[in-house]
């Protein structure tokens, strides 16, 4: 519910979301996961659409689902285990991380148009306005922050 007073809206706190939404899939790395988990994002931003009322336009929506594709590819093929998919997200930005049983830091390399693989991390990083890695106790975690907004 809003109300207005001398023209100026005051949100009541009823129609706008206090906590980002947040969401957390588990695979184990079986054939379908990486596109499994392009969907779990593309319903995830469906989402936020609905509850938190962003303005996601097609190219924002596309670099969503292309980093994660990335990370979770990356976490496929360098994790001898399972990994975790987490989005968090407000009606402005999303934050992708993927943790991985694999505690190796991944490398980023110079640009190389030559070079044939190996550019995952250099997508995400064009992407995302924030990426960032970590060692955690179960291996590591790929953290990037995009921007919804186009800015």
């Amino acid at each position: 519910m809003t109300y207005h007073l001398d023209g100026v809206v005051i949100p009541t706190g009823f129609d706008v979301p206090v906590e980002p939404l947040r969401r957390a899939a588990h695979f184990t790395g079986e054939p379908g996961c990486i596109a499994e988990s392009r969907h779990v994002a593309a319903q995830f931003l469906d989402q936020l659409r609905t509850e938190c009322r962003a303005t996601i336009d097609a190219k924002a929506e596309g670099a969503v689902l292309l980093v994660v594709s990335e990370l979770v590819t990356n976490a496929d093929r360098h994790s001898d285990g399972p990994y975790i998919l987490e989005l968090e997200g407000t009606d402005t930005t999303l934050t992708v991380a993927v943790y991985d049983s694999n505690g190796a830091l991944p490398r980023v390399f110079p640009r190389d148009p030559q070079r044939v693989g190996r550019h995952g991390l250099e997508i995400v990083r064009a992407l995302a306005r924030e990426v960032g890695v970590e060692r955690v106790p179960v291996g590591k975690r790929v953290r990037a922050v995009i921007d919804l907004t186009g800015g």
